[in-house]
C-alpha cells in the first residue's frame, strides 16, 4: 500500500479523474435527490460511475500491477477504459428505461452515419492493437518514418507517440503506421544497436577507384570517433562509376541512434582529411567551375612566398641545422600538406612508414602502449614539433602513437626527397646522427618507464650513424666535410 500512496496523489490523470468524481458527487449531494429521479442526478451518478471506473483502472495498471513487477502495455488500459465506460452507459440507459433494441433499429441511418464517421478511429485502434500484438513496434525502438527519426514513447489505442532527437513529442495516428512503411532500427535497453550508415561522396573518375576505397578506409581506420563501431569494421564501395563523377559510399557502424547526425559530421570530417592527405580532391560540379588566367609573375610570388614559409619551417628544426639554404629549398620543394581532424591516428606505435610530419597548427598527443596495460599519456606536440624522423632515417617501426588532440595541419616529408640531399652530401649523416642520438636517448627514458624491456643502448651516435649509412645505402665511411 505504501507504493499505491506514493503514486496515486501523483500525476494529471488521478488528479483529473478525482476532481471529476467529486464535481459529481458534490452535484449528486446537492441535488438532493435518490438514485434515478431527477435528470441532474441521473447525469451526476453517469459522471461519476466514469470518473470511478478510471480511478479504478488508475489504481490497478498504474499501482498495482508496477507493484507486482507486471508491466502492461497502456493500449490495453486504453481499450478496457473503453469498454468499461461503454458498459456502465448502457447500464445507466437500461435504468433510464431506454429500450436499445428499439432505438438501434428504428435508427438505421444514424448508426450508419456514426460507424462511417468513425473508421478513423477503428483504424487507429485496431491499428494499435496489431502494433502490440505482433510486437511489430514496441515502447523504446527507435524507428525511421519516412523523414521522421526517433524513440517510441507510447503506444496508445488512437496514436503512437515518437520522442525525436530535437526533444520533440510526434504524435501519428496508428492507422498511418500501417499503412506506411516505417523502419525499426532497435532498441537501445534491450541489445546493443548496430545501424549502418552511409556517407556518400563524389571524385574524378580520372583518380584511381583504388586509391580513393584506401584513403577513405584509411579516414576511419586511423581515427577514434566516439559512436563508430570497430566490428564490423567500415568499407568503402564504388557504387556509380560513371562520367563526369564517380559515386563513392563510406559505411561504417553506428552503435547509438540518437547521435546519427553528430557521428555522420565526425567521420565526414575524417574522411575529407585523409582525402587531402592523399592529395583527391571532391569533384565539383560544372556550375563551380570557374577557370582564372593568371600571369607567370603572379603565380612566381605566390610559389615563392610558400616556398619561403616552408624553408622558414624547416630552418626551426635542429634534425635540419646542418643543411644549407639550398638544401632546405630543396626539401621545401618536396614537403606535402598533410591535414588531420581531431581524434585521427597520425602514427601508430610499430608501425613502418618511411617520412615525418612537421606540425604546422595545433595539438597532439604522444603514447606509449605496452601489452597487458593501458597506454601511457608520455608527451604533448605543439606547432614547430617534428616527430617520426626515426622511421624515415634509421626505417625503425614507429616507438609511440601519436594522436591529433586538435585539428592538425602538417607537412610530411618522405624519404625519397631527403635521400637526394643526404647522397649528395653524405658528410652531414654524422651530424644528423648526434641529433638522433639526443633525440633518441631522451625518447628511450620514457619508453624505459613505461615499458621495462627497452633497449638500454638505443641512443648511441656510433650505432646510430651505422643505421643511417645502411637504410639509406651510403658507404661505411666518408670523406670529413671541407
Amino acid at each position: 500500500m505504501t507504493g499505491i500512496w506514493r503514486i496515486a496523489p501523483g500525476g494529471r490523470p488521478w488528479r483529473n479523474a478525482l476532481l471529476v468524481f467529486a464535481a459529481a458527487a458534490g452535484t449528486l449531494y446537492c441535488a438532493g435527490t435518490s438514485i434515478g429521479n431527477g435528470w441532474l442526478a441521473s447525469g451526476a451518478i453517469l459522471v461519476a460511475g466514469l470518473a470511478a471506473i478510471r480511478l479504478a483502472l488508475l489504481l490497478l495498471f498504474r499501482a498495482l500491477l508496477p507493484t507486482l513487477g507486471v508491466v502492461a502495455p497502456r493500449i490495453a488500459e486504453d481499450l478496457l477504459l473503453v469498454a468499461s465506460c461503454a458498459a456502465w452507459c448502457i447500464v445507466r440507459l437500461r435504468v433510464a428505461g431506454v429500450d436499445l433494441g428499439s432505438l438501434v433499429t428504428t435508427s438505421a441511418l444514424i448508426t450508419a452515419v456514426v460507424a462511417f464517421a468513425m473508421q478513423d478511429t477503428l483504424g487507429n485502434v485496431l491499428g494499435g492493437l496489431f502494433l502490440e500484438f505482433d510486437r511489430s513496434l514496441a515502447i523504446g525502438d527507435w524507428i525511421r518514418l519516412d523523414d521522421l527519426s526517433g524513440r517510441v514513447t507510447e503506444v496508445r489505442w488512437r496514436h503512437t507517440a515518437i520522442r525525436t532527437r530535437n526533444g520533440e513529442q510526434v504524435i501519428v495516428p496508428n492507422s498511418a503506421l500501417m499503412r506506411a512503411r516505417f523502419t525499426v532500427i532497435g532498441n537501445p535497453d534491450e541489445r546493443p544497436v548496430r545501424w549502418r550508415r552511409w556517407i556518400w561522396f563524389e571524385i574524378d573518375p580520372e583518380v584511381p577507384a583504388g586509391k580513393v576505397v584506401a584513403a577513405a578506409r584509411a579516414a576511419l581506420d586511423s581515427a577514434e570517433i566516439d559512436g563508430v563501431l570497430r566490428e564490423p569494421g567500415p568499407d568503402c564501395v564504388l557504387m556509380e562509376p560513371a562520367a563526369p563523377r564517380c559515386r563513392y559510399a563510406l559505411r561504417y557502424w553506428l552503435g547509438n541512434p540518437q547521435h546519427d547526425d553528430s557521428v555522420d559530421s565526425a567521420v565526414r570530417i575524417h574522411l575529407l582529411a585523409a582525402l587531402r592527405r592523399a592529395g583527391i580532391a571532391l569533384a565539383q560540379s560544372e556550375i563551380f567551375v570557374h577557370q582564372i588566367s593568371e600571369n607567370r609573375s603572379r603565380q612566381a610570388s605566390l610559389h615563392a612566398r610558400e616556398m619561403h614559409a616552408r624553408t622558414a619551417a624547416l630552418k626551426g628544426v635542429d634534425l635540419f641545422a646542418e643543411l644549407t639554404d639550398a638544401e632546405l629549398e630543396i626539401l621545401a620543394e618536396s614537403l606535402a600538406m598533410a591535414p588531420f581532424a581531431a581524434g585521427d591516428v597520425v602514427t601508430r606505435q610499430g608501425a613502418v612508414a618511411h617520412w615525418l610530419y612537421l606540425l604546422i597548427s595545433g595539438e597532439a598527443d604522444v603514447w606509449v602502449e605496452t601489452p597487458g596495460a593501458p597506454r601511457r599519456h608520455v608527451a604533448e606536440l605543439k606547432e614547430g614539433n617534428v616527430f617520426g624522423e626515426m622511421g624515415m632515417m634509421t626505417g625503425e617501426p614507429r616507438h609511440a602513437t601519436v594522436t591529433a588532440k586538435t585539428d592538425l595541419q602538417c607537412y610530411r616529408l618522405d624519404k625519397p626527397a631527403f635521400a637526394a640531399v643526404l647522397r649528395a652530401r653524405p658528410a652531414i649523416s654524422e651530424a644528423l646522427a648526434r641529433v638522433l642520438a639526443s633525440r633518441s636517448r631522451e625518447l628511450g627514458q620514457i619508453i624505459e618507464e613505461a615499458r621495462a624491456d627497452a633497449a638500454a643502448a638505443r641512443g648511441r651516435p656510433d650505432g646510430m650513424l651505422a643505421r643511417i649509412r645502411t637504410f639509406f645505402g651510403l658507404p661505411a665511411t666518408v670523406a670529413a666535410a671541407p
